[in-house]
């Protein structure tokens, strides 16, 4: 049963802080007198405010005017408050806009389900304006930190994983670096012994680096790493890793991959190398790598992981040993294992 809502002036010597700037509320009443009473204490207050006569108007409007605060009555004629309170916690663009719950009782058991079901308040008709506006108060008040707290959470969240990429990247190159390198390798190798597919990896030596160094400086020798990184990473599929593993050393793991399918991809890397031109300072720059190859296929069946790295190492030797600027896939014979 409705009653008369009674909305007053509020007291002069009341100093009840205010937000600012003003908000914008959804009222949500079917009752036209009702409505146009509380209506007009809102504009006293100084709220802008929008009129839904209906749960059904409510719920659209809450979705497309994104209100500050929703005031919505437990009685309507369509849908009751407390199913129009449901819905709106349950959508992601109006769960987080404050309700505040209205109705001529006062029962404990309503006032706990609208607070159960998401609302922020629940106001008893009749009131006062300064009863509205303390309300109103508190629970944009309380919005305010949450909205607040949301934020900072998110800027913790996104410092967070700025930091935990930079544990994990090599900062010239933006390549993944040896530590995350080494977290990957362990966990790949133990799914390839588990599941007996092949896993493949290439240590990667630029040639004569120290001897760019020396000539260009280190700044030229920055962007070979650089360019030499960029053109490795657009080669290789999205499940294979790439690695700034030392100094002017590259690893990659090619999960999936057989030592011959390993050795075209080398091969491909090669070419790509002699092929890279590189500008600095006016000057061309010309550089080819070395690339040793080997499998876990390669290795005894109690290896540990690091021993498929030691294996591409050995073959890295062997090619830069004949000459460099080519492939040389491992072979047993190459140490004792």
């Amino acid at each position: 049963m409705r009653g008369p809502l009674r909305f007053g002036h509020p007291q002069q010597d009341v100093d009840t802080p205010r937000p600012t700037p003003k908000a914008k509320i959804l009222l949500v009443e079917d009752h036209p007198t009702q409505a146009g009473e509380l209506l007009a204490a809102l504009e006293r207050l100084g709220y802008a405010s929008l009129w839904a006569r209906s749960g059904a108007e409510g719920l659209v409007l809450a979705q497309s005017e994104a209100p500050d605060l929703t005031i919505l009555d437990v009685v309507l004629g369509d849908i009751d408050g407390f199913a129009v309170c449901r819905w709106l916690k349950m959508r992601p663009e109006t769960r987080d806009i404050p309700v505040i719950m209205l109705s001529v009782q006062g029962d404990v058991k309503d006032r706990v389900r609208g607070l159960h079901l998401g609302a922020s308040d629940y106001l008893t008709k009749p009131c006062t304006d300064e009863e509205l506006e303390a309300h109103i108060f508190a629970a944009l008040r309380v919005q305010a930190a949450q909205s607040e707290l949301r934020r900072r959470n998110s800027e913790l969240e996104a410092m967070l994983h700025h930091v935990e990429a930079m544990a994990i990247t090599d900062a010239l190159t933006g390549l993944y670096n040896r530590r995350r390198f080494t977290d990957v390798l362990r966990n790949q190798f133990a799914v390839t012994k588990r599941y007996k597919n092949p896993l493949s990896c290439l240590l990667i030596d630029i040639d004569h680096f120290k001897s760019i160094n020396d000539r260009h400086g280190h700044h030229a020798g920055d962007q070979v790493l650089q360019t030499v990184a960029q053109r490795l990473a657009a080669d290789l599929r999205e499940v294979d890793l790439a690695a700034r593993y030392g100094g002017e050393e590259f690893a990659v793991l090619l999960p999936h991959t057989s030592k011959e399918n390993a050795a075209v991809v080398a091969h491909r890397l090669l070419q790509v190398a002699r092929t890279l031109e590189i500008e600095f300072d006016g000057t061309q720059l010309s550089v080819t790598v070395s690339i040793g190859v080997s499998s876990s296929t390669d290795l005894a069946s109690d290896a540990q992981a690091e021993y498929l790295v030691r294996a591409a190492d050995f073959a890295l030797y062997r090619a830069k040993s004949e000459g460099r600027d080519r492939v040389v896939l491992f072979e047993p014979s190459m140490t004792p294992r």
